[in-house]
């Protein structure tokens, strides 16, 4: 029988490998800029250049989803004509279920 710290030797082992599989998954990262309802019709009818309005400013913190579920808020940035987002805080579902800023 091996000694016990042979034993957890592979317990960690094992964990090793789950964390390293763990570690292998792709998350899908989007950012919600605002929202909007549109009556089916004005959505039929829009085209190239269309504006669509949102619910948000130019200040307003954008909502951070990992495969579509909320997992924070954030600011956005302009470095060297890309776009980032700076994460500010944990997200609250509750506020992202009700649509609330």
């Amino acid at each position: 029988m091996p000694s016990r710290t042979a034993r957890q030797g592979r317990l960690l082992c094992g964990g090793c490998s789950f964390v390293s599989q763990i570690e292998a998954v792709d998350v899908e990262i989007s950012v919600v800029l605002g929202r909007s309802v549109l009556p089916m019709q004005q959505l039929l009818r829009m085209g190239r250049g269309a504006v669509i309005p949102l619910d948000a400013s130019e200040k307003d913190e954008v909502w951070i989803l990992a495969n579509n579920h909320p997992v924070a808020r954030g600011e956005i940035e302009i470095r060297d004509d890309r776009i980032a987002i700076t994460v500010t805080r944990t997200a609250d579902v509750y506020d992202f279920m009700a649509g609330q800023a």
